[in-house]
């Protein structure tokens, strides 16, 4: 599993100490595996702790919607961000819990209408606009929308610090009773219950912001929300400059289309940094916009100016962490506006 994360050097679970040791404890009881995307985390010990609690409360965690449903979404979002990684991982787990037939058939609609409506739901949440209206009750919005930010946060992440696939391709015979196998091993893993609220106490208490109102109906999922949020955003003023930050705010809020595939609107936006902080400038607003365009050649750039491990993992949880709590934000007002005046069930 260490071998999948590039870039940085994660800390191996035998070598853990601290809180690091406390996160790999839980990840190896309530997810089954030491997951690489969050191993990945782990020479920055708050970017760990606020990716476990994420991604427990949110996709793990008993609750209201079926793991499957959840499931559905986390595909779908990775499916719409172009992570081969997730979309393997996610669509085994799909198709472990009877919603596809193999980890070979990720991407396809479930045949259940709710959740194929589900699954384009996600798949085009980061979208800037004409997403689909919410296929959910509001009362499920907080695993929902909790689901497809985490994964617009990881999918940005892994983008970045892990290789293409965890697993192999599946065009020959042992190819294919690999994927089998890991379907059914993922399946059963997917399906073990997980108490809530485990994970929030490893980050202090924080308020919820306005812009994460829509996950107050599920404590757990708000608390983790809301800590990892403020944990994040503490640590990233740690190591971005705040031009830097607030350039990449700038473009999140309004970005241009072209950002993501023309190389010199991107660099013009980057002439607004000085020289010292373009590495980083750079390294964040990639991770934000186009993590897949991320190169060893940007890692080294930053290497150079002074960054070691912890500092690139934190640059770019920050950047990811920003990018997916505005699309939060759009999700929770998408749902919000459909059920405005629409009855009891807007109310509850």
């Amino acid at each position: 599993m260490l071998t999948h994360v590039r870039h940085v050097t994660p800390v191996s679970p035998r070598a853990a100490t601290g809180s690091v040791t406390e996160v790999y404890r839980q990840l190896a009881t309530d997810f089954g595996v030491y997951a690489p995307p969050v191993l990945l985390h782990s020479p920055a010990p708050v970017a760990l702790r606020a990716c476990w609690a994420l991604l427990r409360e949110t996709l793990l965690a008993d609750g209201l919607v079926s793991r499957r449903a959840k499931e559905v979404v986390a595909e779908a979002v990775s499916l719409g961000n172009r992570c081969p990684y997730c979309v393997d991982v996610h669509g085994a787990a799909v198709a472990g819990l009877g919603s596809h037939g193999s980890r070979s058939s990720a991407g396809r609609q479930p045949a259940d209408p709710y959740l194929a409506a589900l699954a384009e739901w996600g798949r085009r949440s980061g979208e800037p606009s004409h997403r689909p209206a919410p296929a959910f009750p509001i009362a499920h919005a907080p695993e929902l929308i909790g689901v497809a930010v985490v994964f617009h946060y990881l999918n940005r992440m892994v983008s970045v610090f892990l290789q293409e696939s965890p697993l192999p391709v599946t065009s020959d015979p042992i190819g294919k009773l690999v994927d089998r196998i890991a379907t059914r091993v993922v399946g059963g893993l997917a399906s073990v219950g997980v108490p809530p609220g485990r994970s929030v106490d490893l980050l202090p208490p924080a308020a919820i912001p306005a812009e994460l109102r829509w996950s107050r109906r599920q404590p757990h999922v708000a608390a983790a929300l809301a800590r990892s949020v403020s944990a994040l955003h503490t640590a990233g003023a740690q190591v971005l400059p705040e031009r830097t930050r607030t350039l990449v705010l700038t473009l999140l809020a309004d970005p241009p289309a072209a950002t993501l595939t023309a190389g010199r609107l991107f660099d013009a936006a980057l002439t607004a940094l000085p020289a010292d902080e373009l590495p980083f400038g750079r390294l964040a607003l990639l991770t934000a916009l186009a993590p897949y365009r991320v190169t060893a050649a940007d890692i080294a750039a930053c290497r150079a100016a002074g960054a070691d491990d912890r500092t690139l993992i934190t640059a770019a949880a920050w950047a990811s962490l920003t990018a997916a709590q505005l699309i939060g934000a759009k999700l929770g007002n998408d749902l919000t506006m459909r059920w405005e005046g629409s009855g009891p069930e807007a109310k509850r």
